[in-house]
């Protein structure tokens, strides 16, 4: 059984880059080799880039009393990164943590994407998302804001200013995973914008979602493909919802 997920409402993200060499891809290096020649063979469009994980992190309360996550990012290949989560994510503690943009229509329902069958992800149903990467990181800064507008705008072709940005922060921590939401709505219905960026996507042959889905309650979860991070924190918005 999955452990749950803790929901965390946070005011800031205060995240640095720290150039740093991780143990584990070292001393795993063959096999990370042989793990990802294997995924190549099934899943050929993967590209091994560059990625940022967390290192050391803390919650912090801020003079005014809010939270705020305070952390450190260091730089590996997709590949290591692939091979450590398959792994069980042995090592010191790590957490793949990375912002997703929490897509939602004036009429309260919200927006996910269904990853496309070339991904490593095929078929799992969630918000736009990525692990961050050396592109987020500004004057020694890991900006998480930025690089939920870039995944937004990259999986959806949505733009972060067509929407009304939340303050703030949710996260959602899972085992080896900080999910940090970041809320959009739009000023049109989840029908109107799923059309446009459906069509947005049968443009790209390459596009990383097959198409979008519309959840407008708890109902519309759909329990075996939508994470269980993602699941909870739509859980805890609809409960929000129906409490207001």
């Amino acid at each position: 059984m999955s452990e749950p997920t803790r929901l965390l409402e946070v005011a800031e993200l205060d995240l640095v880059f720290e150039p740093a060499r991780w143990a584990f891809a070292e001393r795993r290096a063959a096999s990370i080799s042989a793990h990802w020649t294997r995924l190549r063979k099934s899943k050929p469009t993967l590209f091994n880039g560059r990625v940022l994980l967390l290192g050391r992190r803390v919650i912090e309360s801020r003079p005014d009393g809010a939270l705020k996550l305070r952390g450190a990012f260091f730089e590996t290949d997709y590949a290591d990164f692939l091979a450590w989560s398959e792994f069980g994510c042995p090592g010191e503690p790590v957490d793949n943590c990375f912002s997703m943009a929490a897509l939602r229509g004036a009429d309260g329902a919200f927006l996910l994407g269904e990853m496309a069958p070339h991904t490593f992800s095929a078929g799992q149903i969630y918000f736009p998302a990525g692990t961050p990467d050396p592109t987020d990181v500004f004057d020694g800064k890991v900006d998480l804001d930025a690089s939920a507008r870039r995944e937004l705008f990259e999986e959806t072709g949505v733009k972060a200013g067509e929407t009304t940005i939340a303050p703030g922060w949710t996260l959602a921590f899972a085992p080896q995973r900080i999910a940090c939401m970041k809320l959009m709505t739009l000023a049109v219905p989840a029908a109107r914008i799923k059309e446009r960026i459906d069509s947005f996507l049968a443009q790209d042959p390459h596009a990383e979602f097959s198409r979008m889905h519309i959840v407008r309650g708890p109902g519309d979860i759909d329990e075996t493909r939508v994470p269980i991070f993602v699941a909870s924190y739509l859980r805890e918005a609809f409960a929000q919802r129906s409490v207001g």
